[in-house]
Formats: C-alpha cells, structure tokens, sequence
C-alpha cells in the first residue's frame, strides 16, 4: 500500500470515527462544514484527499483542534502500518 493511500484511509477512518462520535450523519457533518454530503463519503472512504481549507472546516464542525486531529490520523497511519506488516 502506497504512503498516499495509507493516509487517505487512515484520515477517512478517523473522521468517520469523529463524525458518528459527534452524532452526525455524513449530511450533517457536510452542512455543518460546507460540504457536499458525497464528499464527506468520499473522503471517509479513503478516496479523497482533501485541502488543508477543508481539513480546518471539518475540525471546526467537529470540535476539534487541527493538532489534535493530526495526531489521530498520524496514530491510525501507524496502526495500518503495523497491520500490513504483520
């Protein structure tokens, strides 16, 4: 598995963790941060890879810090790396 798709599925798992833990369904999330509710999908998917702009909207309509999301999505990459080596 390539480095680009790693962190595109492991920021997809991450925000769809973020999302339910919230309680917003992917229309909610994609209302409450501006965005198409098929991209929020796209992206939990893995098969996005969004703009820094889009990454500072999720996080506002998440309640989370931008640090604090990139240390959980850094910590899913690792965890998928050790998956793939086992």
């Amino acid at each position: 598995m390539n480095s680009q798709h790693t962190h595109n599925r492991a920021f997809g798992i991450v925000l769809r963790d973020l999302r339910r833990r919230k309680g917003y369904s992917q229309e909610e999330l994609g209302f409450e941060a501006d965005l198409a509710r098929n991209y929020v999908s796209l992206m939990e998917l893995g098969q996005r890879s969004p703009t820094l702009d889009t990454i500072v909207c999720l996080c506002n309509a998440l309640g989370i810090s931008l640090p604090a999301f990139a240390a959980l999505i850094q910590a899913k990459v690792e965890e998928i790396g050790q998956e793939s080596e086992a």
